[in-house]
Protein backbone atom coordinates (compact mmCIF):
# COMPACT_ATOMS: atom_id res chain seq x y z
CA UNK A 1 0.00 0.00 0.00
CA UNK A 2 2.66 2.41 0.57
CA UNK A 3 4.29 1.56 -2.96
CA UNK A 4 1.15 2.89 -4.13
CA UNK A 5 0.93 6.08 -2.22
CA UNK A 6 5.19 6.46 -3.20
CA UNK A 7 4.22 5.77 -6.48
CA UNK A 8 1.47 8.55 -6.61
CA UNK A 9 3.94 11.14 -5.15
CA UNK A 10 6.23 9.89 -7.63
CA UNK A 11 4.25 10.61 -10.49
CA UNK A 12 3.38 14.31 -9.30
CA UNK A 13 6.62 14.83 -8.52
CA UNK A 14 8.06 14.43 -11.91
CA UNK A 15 5.77 16.08 -13.55
CA UNK A 16 6.18 19.23 -11.39
CA UNK A 17 10.15 18.68 -11.35
CA UNK A 18 10.10 18.78 -15.36
CA UNK A 19 7.85 21.88 -15.46
CA UNK A 20 10.41 23.42 -13.06
CA UNK A 21 13.34 22.23 -15.34
CA UNK A 22 12.50 22.65 -18.80
CA UNK A 23 12.31 26.40 -20.10
CA UNK A 24 9.24 28.08 -20.44
CA UNK A 25 8.17 29.77 -23.86
CA UNK A 26 5.04 32.34 -23.50
CA UNK A 27 2.67 32.97 -26.47
CA UNK A 28 3.68 35.90 -27.97
CA UNK A 29 7.43 34.13 -28.28
CA UNK A 30 6.27 31.23 -29.91
CA UNK A 31 4.10 33.52 -32.30
CA UNK A 32 7.11 35.47 -33.12
CA UNK A 33 8.82 32.65 -33.91
CA UNK A 34 6.48 30.64 -36.38
CA UNK A 35 6.22 34.20 -38.19
CA UNK A 36 9.53 34.19 -39.06
CA UNK A 37 10.80 30.81 -39.46
CA UNK A 38 7.34 28.92 -40.17
CA UNK A 39 7.71 27.31 -43.29
CA UNK A 40 4.00 28.38 -44.72
CA UNK A 41 4.81 31.72 -43.99
CA UNK A 42 8.50 31.66 -45.49
CA UNK A 43 6.54 30.34 -48.91
CA UNK A 44 4.38 33.03 -48.81
CA UNK A 45 6.99 35.69 -48.52
CA UNK A 46 8.78 33.73 -51.11
CA UNK A 47 5.86 33.72 -53.71
CA UNK A 48 5.57 37.64 -52.66
CA UNK A 49 9.49 38.21 -53.12
CA UNK A 50 9.00 36.61 -56.97
CA UNK A 51 6.24 38.89 -57.64
CA UNK A 52 7.65 41.98 -56.41
CA UNK A 53 10.49 41.17 -58.16
CA UNK A 54 8.32 40.89 -61.59
CA UNK A 55 6.71 44.39 -60.93
CA UNK A 56 10.46 45.77 -60.11
CA UNK A 57 11.46 44.81 -63.93
CA UNK A 58 8.57 45.64 -65.22
CA UNK A 59 9.04 49.54 -66.17
CA UNK A 60 11.77 47.38 -69.12
CA UNK A 61 8.30 47.23 -70.79
CA UNK A 62 8.47 51.19 -71.50
CA UNK A 63 12.12 51.04 -72.78
CA UNK A 64 13.50 50.30 -75.92
CA UNK A 65 15.36 47.38 -77.04
CA UNK A 66 18.83 47.92 -77.45
CA UNK A 67 20.79 44.76 -78.96
CA UNK A 68 24.96 45.25 -80.32
CA UNK A 69 26.60 42.62 -82.76
CA UNK A 70 30.25 42.38 -83.56
CA UNK A 71 31.82 39.54 -86.11
CA UNK A 72 35.12 38.63 -87.53
CA UNK A 73 35.62 36.15 -90.84
CA UNK A 74 38.46 34.74 -92.14
CA UNK A 75 38.21 33.29 -95.87
CA UNK A 76 40.38 31.23 -97.86
CA UNK A 77 39.09 30.29 -101.56
CA UNK A 78 40.64 28.21 -104.31
CA UNK A 79 38.91 30.24 -107.00
CA UNK A 80 38.95 30.07 -111.15
CA UNK A 81 37.73 32.76 -113.52
CA UNK A 82 36.72 31.85 -116.96
CA UNK A 83 35.95 34.78 -119.51
CA UNK A 84 34.63 34.90 -123.13
CA UNK A 85 38.41 36.04 -123.63
CA UNK A 86 40.42 33.14 -122.58
CA UNK A 87 43.75 35.48 -121.90
CA UNK A 88 41.97 36.35 -119.32
CA UNK A 89 41.29 33.42 -117.32
CA UNK A 90 43.02 32.74 -113.86
CA UNK A 91 43.04 31.04 -110.87
CA UNK A 92 44.56 31.14 -107.59
CA UNK A 93 44.01 31.19 -104.12
CA UNK A 94 41.79 33.96 -102.72
CA UNK A 95 42.24 35.21 -99.06
CA UNK A 96 40.04 38.07 -96.96
CA UNK A 97 39.46 39.07 -93.92
CA UNK A 98 36.23 40.79 -92.62
CA UNK A 99 35.02 42.09 -89.88
CA UNK A 100 31.51 43.73 -89.08
CA UNK A 101 29.86 45.30 -85.88
CA UNK A 102 26.44 47.12 -85.63
CA UNK A 103 23.72 48.69 -82.97
CA UNK A 104 19.97 47.71 -83.02
CA UNK A 105 17.75 50.01 -81.32
CA UNK A 106 13.78 49.01 -81.13
CA UNK A 107 11.18 50.97 -79.61
CA UNK A 108 7.61 50.09 -79.33
CA UNK A 109 6.07 53.00 -78.83
CA UNK A 110 2.68 52.44 -79.07
CA UNK A 111 0.56 48.82 -78.11
CA UNK A 112 -2.81 49.89 -77.63
CA UNK A 113 -1.73 50.51 -73.97
CA UNK A 114 -1.30 47.23 -73.29
CA UNK A 115 1.99 48.25 -71.06
CA UNK A 116 0.47 50.48 -68.83
CA UNK A 117 -2.05 47.18 -68.69
CA UNK A 118 0.71 44.84 -67.70
CA UNK A 119 2.35 47.26 -65.34
CA UNK A 120 -0.52 48.16 -63.69
CA UNK A 121 -1.10 44.16 -63.56
CA UNK A 122 1.98 42.95 -62.16
CA UNK A 123 1.72 45.97 -59.31
CA UNK A 124 -1.70 44.20 -58.34
CA UNK A 125 -0.26 41.12 -58.13
CA UNK A 126 2.68 42.29 -56.14
CA UNK A 127 -0.03 44.10 -53.53
CA UNK A 128 -1.92 40.32 -53.87
CA UNK A 129 1.08 39.36 -52.18
CA UNK A 130 1.31 41.15 -49.65
CA UNK A 131 -2.25 40.40 -48.61
CA UNK A 132 -1.62 36.55 -49.40
CA UNK A 133 1.48 36.98 -46.85
CA UNK A 134 -0.74 38.79 -43.79
CA UNK A 135 -3.13 35.81 -44.65
CA UNK A 136 -0.98 33.35 -44.12
CA UNK A 137 0.30 34.85 -40.93
CA UNK A 138 -3.39 34.87 -39.56
CA UNK A 139 -3.48 31.10 -40.09
CA UNK A 140 -0.29 30.66 -38.82
CA UNK A 141 -1.06 32.76 -35.50
CA UNK A 142 -4.24 30.92 -35.52
CA UNK A 143 -2.62 27.57 -35.46
CA UNK A 144 -0.16 27.98 -32.95
CA UNK A 145 -3.09 29.78 -30.41
CA UNK A 146 -4.82 26.11 -30.58
CA UNK A 147 -1.73 24.44 -30.63
CA UNK A 148 -0.66 26.22 -27.78
CA UNK A 149 -3.59 25.99 -25.57
CA UNK A 150 -3.87 22.37 -25.92
CA UNK A 151 -1.30 21.42 -24.90
CA UNK A 152 -2.43 23.92 -21.79
CA UNK A 153 -5.57 22.09 -22.02
CA UNK A 154 -3.86 18.22 -21.69
CA UNK A 155 -1.47 19.97 -19.44
CA UNK A 156 -4.23 20.64 -16.84
CA UNK A 157 -5.93 17.27 -18.05
CA UNK A 158 -2.64 15.45 -16.01
CA UNK A 159 -2.71 18.07 -13.15
CA UNK A 160 -6.48 17.24 -12.53
CA UNK A 161 -5.70 13.32 -13.31
CA UNK A 162 -2.45 13.46 -10.43
CA UNK A 163 -5.80 15.23 -8.06
CA UNK A 164 -7.70 12.32 -9.07
CA UNK A 165 -4.84 9.52 -8.70
CA UNK A 166 -4.69 10.88 -4.80
CA UNK A 167 -8.04 10.88 -3.96
CA UNK A 168 -7.97 6.74 -5.34
CA UNK A 169 -4.78 5.89 -3.73
CA UNK A 170 -6.99 7.22 -0.24
CA UNK A 171 -9.78 5.06 -1.54
CA UNK A 172 -7.74 1.98 -1.64
CA UNK A 173 -6.05 2.77 1.50
CA UNK A 174 -9.63 2.86 3.11
CA UNK A 175 -10.75 -0.31 1.41
CA UNK A 176 -7.70 -2.19 2.48
CA UNK A 177 -7.89 -1.25 6.08
CA UNK A 178 -11.71 -1.75 6.38
CA UNK A 179 -11.23 -5.50 4.87
CA UNK A 180 -8.38 -5.57 7.93
CA UNK A 181 -10.21 -5.06 10.21
CA UNK A 182 -13.43 -7.05 8.85
CA UNK A 183 -15.61 -4.23 8.19
CA UNK A 184 -15.16 -4.21 4.33
CA UNK A 185 -15.52 -6.83 1.68
CA UNK A 186 -12.66 -7.46 -0.47
CA UNK A 187 -14.42 -6.70 -3.68
CA UNK A 188 -14.01 -2.82 -2.99
CA UNK A 189 -10.35 -3.05 -2.35
CA UNK A 190 -10.09 -4.70 -5.78
CA UNK A 191 -12.24 -1.75 -7.34
CA UNK A 192 -10.15 0.47 -5.70
CA UNK A 193 -6.84 -0.47 -7.37
CA UNK A 194 -8.55 -1.47 -10.60
CA UNK A 195 -9.57 2.14 -10.83
CA UNK A 196 -5.79 3.87 -9.75
CA UNK A 197 -4.30 1.08 -12.29
CA UNK A 198 -6.62 2.76 -14.85
CA UNK A 199 -5.71 6.07 -14.06
CA UNK A 200 -2.22 5.43 -14.31
CA UNK A 201 -2.15 4.07 -17.59
CA UNK A 202 -4.47 7.17 -18.78
CA UNK A 203 -1.22 9.62 -16.91
CA UNK A 204 1.38 7.96 -18.91
CA UNK A 205 -1.03 8.24 -22.39
CA UNK A 206 -1.68 12.15 -21.46
CA UNK A 207 2.50 12.67 -20.89
CA UNK A 208 2.39 10.86 -24.99
CA UNK A 209 -0.37 13.22 -26.01
CA UNK A 210 1.78 16.39 -24.81
CA UNK A 211 4.95 15.55 -25.92
CA UNK A 212 3.36 14.83 -29.49
CA UNK A 213 1.34 18.26 -29.27
CA UNK A 214 4.85 19.76 -28.58
CA UNK A 215 6.14 18.19 -31.21
CA UNK A 216 3.48 19.68 -33.80
CA UNK A 217 4.18 23.11 -32.13
CA UNK A 218 8.10 23.02 -33.12
CA UNK A 219 7.19 21.98 -36.56
CA UNK A 220 5.12 24.75 -36.76
CA UNK A 221 7.92 27.76 -36.05
CA UNK A 222 10.33 26.05 -37.93
CA UNK A 223 11.65 23.51 -35.53
CA UNK A 224 13.25 26.72 -33.48
CA UNK A 225 12.20 25.50 -30.15
CA UNK A 226 14.50 24.15 -27.75
CA UNK A 227 14.68 20.44 -27.35
CA UNK A 228 12.88 20.88 -24.51
CA UNK A 229 10.20 23.36 -23.71
CA UNK A 230 7.33 24.22 -21.03
CA UNK A 231 4.36 25.88 -22.11
CA UNK A 232 2.12 28.10 -19.45
CA UNK A 233 -0.30 26.82 -17.14
CA UNK A 234 -3.52 28.63 -17.76
CA UNK A 235 -5.95 29.70 -20.68
CA UNK A 236 -6.48 33.12 -21.01
CA UNK A 237 -9.96 33.82 -22.57
CA UNK A 238 -11.86 36.69 -23.66
CA UNK A 239 -15.18 36.45 -22.83
CA UNK A 240 -16.23 40.29 -23.93
CA UNK A 241 -16.50 39.84 -27.69
CA UNK A 242 -19.76 41.36 -29.61
CA UNK A 243 -21.01 39.94 -32.54
CA UNK A 244 -21.29 43.58 -34.10
CA UNK A 245 -17.21 44.10 -33.81
CA UNK A 246 -16.51 40.98 -35.78
CA UNK A 247 -19.32 41.26 -38.02
CA UNK A 248 -18.77 45.03 -39.27
CA UNK A 249 -16.45 45.52 -42.43
CA UNK A 250 -15.72 42.16 -42.52
CA UNK A 251 -15.13 42.54 -46.32
CA UNK A 252 -12.65 44.80 -45.64
CA UNK A 253 -10.73 43.02 -42.91
CA UNK A 254 -10.88 39.55 -44.23
CA UNK A 255 -7.48 39.16 -45.85
CA UNK A 256 -8.98 36.22 -47.63
CA UNK A 257 -11.71 38.22 -48.93
CA UNK A 258 -8.89 41.27 -49.98
CA UNK A 259 -6.73 38.78 -52.18
CA UNK A 260 -10.21 37.41 -53.90
CA UNK A 261 -11.02 41.32 -54.63
CA UNK A 262 -7.48 41.48 -55.81
CA UNK A 263 -8.02 38.88 -58.56
CA UNK A 264 -10.77 40.73 -59.83
CA UNK A 265 -8.66 43.95 -60.08
CA UNK A 266 -6.32 41.61 -61.63
CA UNK A 267 -8.87 39.87 -64.55
CA UNK A 268 -9.92 43.25 -64.86
CA UNK A 269 -6.21 44.55 -66.07
CA UNK A 270 -5.89 41.00 -68.50
CA UNK A 271 -9.22 42.55 -69.87
CA UNK A 272 -7.04 45.33 -70.81
CA UNK A 273 -4.09 44.16 -72.08
CA UNK A 274 -6.32 41.59 -74.47
CA UNK A 275 -8.50 44.52 -75.55
CA UNK A 276 -5.12 46.13 -76.51
CA UNK A 277 -4.84 43.60 -79.59
CA UNK A 278 -7.64 44.91 -81.07
CA UNK A 279 -5.34 48.40 -82.28
CA UNK A 280 -2.49 48.83 -83.90
CA UNK A 281 1.54 48.88 -82.99
CA UNK A 282 3.90 51.58 -83.75
CA UNK A 283 7.73 50.86 -82.59
CA UNK A 284 10.24 52.53 -84.56
CA UNK A 285 13.61 51.09 -85.02
CA UNK A 286 17.17 52.76 -85.62
CA UNK A 287 20.76 50.55 -86.50
CA UNK A 288 24.29 51.91 -87.28
CA UNK A 289 26.51 49.49 -89.35
CA UNK A 290 29.81 49.01 -89.69
CA UNK A 291 32.26 46.93 -92.15
CA UNK A 292 35.89 46.05 -93.59
CA UNK A 293 36.52 43.63 -95.68
CA UNK A 294 40.51 43.20 -96.29
CA UNK A 295 40.89 41.11 -99.37
CA UNK A 296 44.16 39.78 -99.04
CA UNK A 297 45.16 37.61 -102.32
CA UNK A 298 43.48 38.54 -105.28
CA UNK A 299 41.88 36.50 -108.22
CA UNK A 300 39.65 39.26 -109.84
CA UNK A 301 41.41 41.63 -111.06
CA UNK A 302 37.83 43.86 -110.52
CA UNK A 303 38.11 42.94 -107.18
CA UNK A 304 39.17 46.28 -104.59
CA UNK A 305 41.51 45.28 -102.23
CA UNK A 306 39.56 46.81 -99.19
CA UNK A 307 36.17 47.93 -98.48
CA UNK A 308 34.60 49.74 -96.01
CA UNK A 309 31.57 50.72 -95.07
CA UNK A 310 29.38 52.44 -92.13
CA UNK A 311 26.08 54.52 -91.41
CA UNK A 312 22.87 54.19 -89.64
CA UNK A 313 19.40 54.13 -90.71
CA UNK A 314 16.16 54.63 -88.97
CA UNK A 315 12.43 54.60 -88.91
CA UNK A 316 8.81 53.48 -87.94
CA UNK A 317 7.04 50.60 -88.66
CA UNK A 318 3.30 50.28 -87.91
CA UNK A 319 1.51 46.81 -87.80
CA UNK A 320 -2.47 46.75 -88.00
CA UNK A 321 -4.22 44.01 -87.25
CA UNK A 322 -6.82 42.78 -90.05
CA UNK A 323 -7.25 39.14 -89.66
CA UNK A 324 -5.81 36.79 -87.36
CA UNK A 325 -7.99 33.87 -87.35
CA UNK A 326 -9.90 35.95 -84.89
CA UNK A 327 -7.10 35.15 -81.78
CA UNK A 328 -7.93 38.83 -80.48
CA UNK A 329 -11.31 38.41 -80.26
CA UNK A 330 -11.14 34.92 -78.49
CA UNK A 331 -8.67 36.74 -76.06
CA UNK A 332 -10.85 39.37 -75.36
CA UNK A 333 -13.74 37.17 -74.47
CA UNK A 334 -12.15 34.62 -72.19
CA UNK A 335 -10.68 37.91 -70.29
CA UNK A 336 -14.21 38.81 -70.22
CA UNK A 337 -15.19 35.48 -68.36
CA UNK A 338 -12.25 35.17 -66.20
CA UNK A 339 -13.51 38.49 -64.44
CA UNK A 340 -17.02 37.65 -64.29
CA UNK A 341 -15.67 34.14 -62.84
CA UNK A 342 -13.88 35.72 -60.29
CA UNK A 343 -16.60 38.36 -59.63
CA UNK A 344 -18.69 35.03 -58.75
CA UNK A 345 -15.82 33.87 -56.44
CA UNK A 346 -15.70 36.78 -54.58
CA UNK A 347 -19.46 36.70 -53.95
CA UNK A 348 -19.34 32.70 -53.19
CA UNK A 349 -16.59 33.08 -50.79
CA UNK A 350 -17.99 36.48 -49.05
CA UNK A 351 -20.75 33.98 -48.28
CA UNK A 352 -19.09 31.58 -46.82
CA UNK A 353 -16.94 34.08 -44.63
CA UNK A 354 -20.31 35.57 -43.17
CA UNK A 355 -21.63 32.40 -42.81
CA UNK A 356 -18.34 31.35 -40.72
CA UNK A 357 -18.41 34.35 -38.96
CA UNK A 358 -21.74 33.47 -37.66
CA UNK A 359 -21.10 30.08 -36.91
CA UNK A 360 -17.73 30.95 -35.21
CA UNK A 361 -19.93 33.50 -33.23
CA UNK A 362 -22.25 30.77 -31.44
CA UNK A 363 -19.43 28.47 -31.31
CA UNK A 364 -18.27 31.26 -29.01
CA UNK A 365 -21.14 32.32 -27.73
CA UNK A 366 -22.37 28.66 -25.95
CA UNK A 367 -18.73 28.02 -24.90
CA UNK A 368 -19.02 31.03 -22.68
CA UNK A 369 -22.33 29.73 -21.65
CA UNK A 370 -20.97 26.20 -21.00
CA UNK A 371 -18.11 27.47 -19.13
CA UNK A 372 -20.07 29.82 -16.82
CA UNK A 373 -21.55 26.51 -16.02
CA UNK A 374 -18.50 24.21 -15.77
CA UNK A 375 -16.77 26.69 -13.80
CA UNK A 376 -20.22 26.00 -10.74
CA UNK A 377 -19.80 22.50 -11.73
CA UNK A 378 -15.99 22.05 -10.53
CA UNK A 379 -17.01 23.52 -7.15
CA UNK A 380 -19.84 21.24 -6.55
CA UNK A 381 -18.33 18.30 -7.76
CA UNK A 382 -15.50 19.04 -5.45
CA UNK A 383 -17.72 19.41 -2.50
CA UNK A 384 -19.29 16.59 -3.21
CA UNK A 385 -16.12 14.46 -3.03
CA UNK A 386 -15.04 16.10 0.03
CA UNK A 387 -18.34 14.85 1.56
CA UNK A 388 -18.32 11.35 0.14
CA UNK A 389 -14.37 10.61 1.19
CA UNK A 390 -15.61 12.08 5.05
CA UNK A 391 -18.43 9.66 4.99
CA UNK A 392 -16.62 7.06 3.81
CA UNK A 393 -14.30 7.15 6.53
CA UNK A 394 -17.13 7.11 8.71
CA UNK A 395 -18.50 4.21 7.10
CA UNK A 396 -21.69 5.78 6.91
CA UNK A 397 -21.82 5.58 2.97
CA UNK A 398 -20.85 2.44 0.60
CA UNK A 399 -17.69 2.54 -1.79
CA UNK A 400 -20.57 2.91 -4.55
CA UNK A 401 -21.08 5.88 -3.68
CA UNK A 402 -17.84 6.96 -3.12
CA UNK A 403 -16.82 6.07 -6.58
CA UNK A 404 -19.85 7.87 -8.18
CA UNK A 405 -18.61 10.94 -6.52
CA UNK A 406 -15.16 10.36 -7.58
CA UNK A 407 -16.35 9.85 -11.16
CA UNK A 408 -18.44 13.01 -10.76
CA UNK A 409 -15.47 14.70 -10.15
CA UNK A 410 -13.54 13.45 -13.12
CA UNK A 411 -16.56 14.26 -15.29
CA UNK A 412 -16.47 17.75 -14.16
CA UNK A 413 -12.42 18.59 -14.35
CA UNK A 414 -12.94 16.98 -18.28
CA UNK A 415 -16.04 19.40 -19.20
CA UNK A 416 -14.33 22.33 -17.70
CA UNK A 417 -11.25 21.84 -19.00
CA UNK A 418 -12.44 21.22 -22.39
CA UNK A 419 -15.05 24.21 -21.91
CA UNK A 420 -12.08 26.50 -21.42
CA UNK A 421 -10.24 24.87 -24.58
CA UNK A 422 -13.18 25.03 -26.87
CA UNK A 423 -14.00 28.53 -25.75
CA UNK A 424 -10.22 29.94 -26.61
CA UNK A 425 -10.79 28.21 -30.23
CA UNK A 426 -13.82 29.79 -30.53
CA UNK A 427 -12.22 32.80 -29.99
CA UNK A 428 -9.49 32.34 -31.72
CA UNK A 429 -11.44 31.66 -34.81
CA UNK A 430 -13.56 35.04 -34.45
CA UNK A 431 -10.72 36.55 -34.71
CA UNK A 432 -8.91 35.03 -37.56
CA UNK A 433 -12.01 35.61 -39.45
CA UNK A 434 -11.85 38.88 -38.71
CA UNK A 435 -7.73 39.13 -39.10
CA UNK A 436 -7.49 40.70 -35.97
CA UNK A 437 -4.71 38.26 -35.00
CA UNK A 438 -2.66 40.54 -36.66
CA UNK A 439 -2.49 43.63 -34.58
Amino acid sequence: MKLSIVATWVAFSSVAFSAFSQKQVLLNEVVALALENGYDVRLSKNALEAAATDNEFAVGGFLPQLNGSASTTWNNNNQKLEFQDAARNNSGKAESNSTAAGVQLNWLLFDGARMFATRARLAEIERQGETNVKNQMVNTIAQVITNYYNIIQQKQQLKALVELMSLNEERVRLADRKLSVGAGIKQELLQAKLDLNAQRTQFINQQTAIEQLKNQLNVLVGMKLPATFEVSDSIEINLAITKEEIADNIESKNFLLQSIRQDMSIAQLQQRERFGEYFPTLSFGAAYNYSFTDNKTLINPFQALTNRSNGYNYGFTVGVPILNNFIARRNVQQARINFNRQGLLYDQQRAAINTSVQNAYVNYDNARKVLLIEEENILLAKENATIAMESFKRGVSTFIEQRTAQQSLEDAYNRLINARYLAKVAETELLRLSGDLLK
